[in-house]
């Protein structure tokens, strides 16, 4: 490609609203534009890096033995009906009504839609497994979207869903899937850990997220120092290595705590650490009280507190409904004497505690010299709390440390989620009607594309990993105006092109650091400088990650550039 003839509007000022460094430079380099907040256009480069993040992701996809297709993104509002998410999606669900007032939403997802058509076409376990995919635009209504690319309204998505009459086929599949994620992950050259995850507003229970470690992530991975274990924080297991004091058991005591209600407060006054203080929490899950106890230097995690009590919705009580439960105000509540109708659910640690120090359920007071199991009892114990750094690992192999993450791909083990509620059916070997087990498989194409540019870049712009690159090499006339620097330069493009690179050849009649300002903001690999020794036959090449340059004669220059290719692939 001529650089003459490519849509290609670079700027030279970072914009005012782009906070993250693939943001500035997907938009200075020309690669995108905003239409409007978290809407964007592709333009031609950005669209070749998306194309060729598409077809990693398609070849594989096939690979792994997922079929390509495409659905409409205009979606019934009945099929979300069936489903029951209509209702309880959220205002991210951008519905609409057609002119015969019939409801609509532009697909935010497709599990709807798949299982409607597999629901309508699959009728025996024969046909079964199967495992469907597109890539396509998806929209959500996103309240603050930021950071360019990674957190739009409007983006591109490759979602895949299989169907199963057996539970060990769904497993296999997505073992498959996780395998495929990570194989196109490592193709784009993406630093990512596949973690444990919450499955969220899709629904089901096993799944993982695939994380490009980041410091703009938004979510805060937990991984372990020597393995590969890693989970996103809310999902993190924690490992249980507490020892019971041998310290003697002390009296029950009351005591005034005046205004001490959070955890520092009360370990201030009464001169103890929070490991000492039973931090005790009133929720509602799904409209009954439970009392939840974990170690003052600890934090409950409500994600976890939800999945162990089977509960739809868990909110922590009003300060209403705690006086109403616990007869105290906030800060001044825990097990001991609490309302026998109140259920109690402890940490895993909680147990351990000796001579600790609660709420006294009136306010302005505490216990000290608290025992579990003297003091008062649990209904239940359980892993309650977020793991902290230098937890032991779930795995056994070293500790946990913490970094931030970026989404952009997800595996869900949905089950029967939305084939029950749909009818989704077969008939099985014996000729009985069966519900299918389902799997969700999705990655964010334009996301992996920001992801990609978030990780390679340097203070003067991009730098593509030859899998993405918009064009191989950048051949670049120094100045197009010499007749020996240009008819070269012709030359030379036809020669790379014969060789089987995309060639991007700045043919403009600017000036000379104009052309490389550019050429290093769009980031491609290799640079090939046709200058002021073109009358000896001798080029310029730079590599654009490591900044070396060499001068090459150019009867070698066809063999430097494929070592050169060769050498950066490894």
């Amino acid at each position: 490609m001529r650089q003459s003839q490519l849509f290609m509007p670079t700027l030279r000022e970072v914009p005012a609203d782009a906070d993250v460094k693939s943001h500035q430079l997907l938009l200075r380099a020309g690669f995108i534009r905003q239409n409007a907040a978290g809407i964007y256009s592709f333009l031609p480069l950005g669209k070749k890096v998306l194309h060729k993040v598409e077809n990693i992701v398609r070849e594989e996809m096939n690979r792994a033995g997922s079929q390509e297709m495409m659905m409409p993104a205009l979606q019934l509002a009945e099929l979300w009906q069936e489903s029951g998410r209509w209702y309880s999606y959220g205002p991210e669900l951008m519905r609409l009504k057609d002119r015969h007032e019939r409801d609509f939403a532009l697909g935010a997802t497709h599990e709807e839609v798949i299982t409607s058509i597999v629901r309508d076409e699959v009728k025996s376990y024969k046909k079964l497994p199967l495992n469907l995919y597109q890539i396509q635009t998806k929209f959500r209504d996103e309240k603050r979207p930021r950071f360019g690319l990674l957190r739009g309204r409007e983006f591109i998505m490759k979602d895949a869903y299989s169907f199963h009459d057996k539970q060990e086929s769904l497993d296999e599949t997505y073992e498959a899937m996780k395998d495929a994620y990570s194989a196109i992950f490592s193709r784009c050259g993406l630093n990512f850990r596949a973690v444990l995850a919450d499955s969220g507003a899709i629904g089901g229970k096993d799944n993982h997220e695939f994380m490009v470690l980041s410091e703009i992530g938004e979510d805060l991975i937990a991984y372990s120092t020597d393995s590969d274990f890693a989970a996103n924080i809310e999902m993190a297991p924690v490992v249980l290595r507490e020892d019971r004091s041998s310290e003697n058991l002390m009296e029950l005591k009351k005591v005034e705590t005046k205004h001490a209600k959070t955890i520092e407060e009360v370990s201030d006054l009464l001169q103890v650490s929070p490991s000492k203080v039973i931090k005790s929490l009133l929720y509602i899950a799904d409209e009954q009280p439970v009392l939840v106890l974990v170690r003052g230097d600890h934090e409950v995690n409500e994600i976890k507190l939800k999945n162990i009590l089977s509960a739809k919705e868990v909110e922590l009580a009003t300060a209403e409904e705690t006086k109403e439960w616990l007869n105290a105000e906030h800060g001044s509540i825990g097990p001991v004497h609490s309302s026998k109708e109140v259920k109690v659910i402890a940490d895993q640690a909680v147990p351990y505690m000796v001579n600790a120090v609660c709420g006294a359920n009136e306010t302005g007071y505490h216990y000290t010299n608290v025992n579990p199991n003297r003091d008062f009892e649990c209904n239940e114990t359980a892993d309650l709390r977020f793991v902290v750094e230098g937890d032991l690992s779930p795995d056994g192999k070293g500790t946990i440390v913490f970094a931030k993450g970026i989404e952009v791909g997800h595996v869900f083990k949905l089950g029967k989620v939305y084939s029950e509620p749909m009818k989704a059916s077969y008939l099985d070997e014996n000729g009985k009607n069966q519900i299918m087990s389902m799997g969700c498989y999705g990655i964010g194409v334009s996301r992996t594309l920001a992801a990609v540019a978030e990780e390679n870049n340097d203070e003067k712009g991009l730098i593509w990993p030859l899998s993405l690159t918009p064009f191989d090499v950048h051949l670049i006339a120094v100045n197009s105006k010499n007749a020996e620097q240009a008819a070269l330069s012709d030359e030379l493009y036809t020669q790379f092109k014969n060789d089987g690179f995309d060639c991007l050849y700045d043919d403009r009649p600017e000036r000379a650091g104009v052309k490389f300002t550019d050429s290093d903001l769009i980031g491609l690999p290799i640079r090939v400088m046709v200058g002021k020794r073109a009358s000896e036959g001798i080029v310029e090449v730079k590599i654009r990650k490591s900044g070396e340059s060499f001068e090459v004669p150019v009867s070698e220059l066809s063999s430097f550039i494929k070592n050169e290719w060769d050498k950066l692939k490894n």
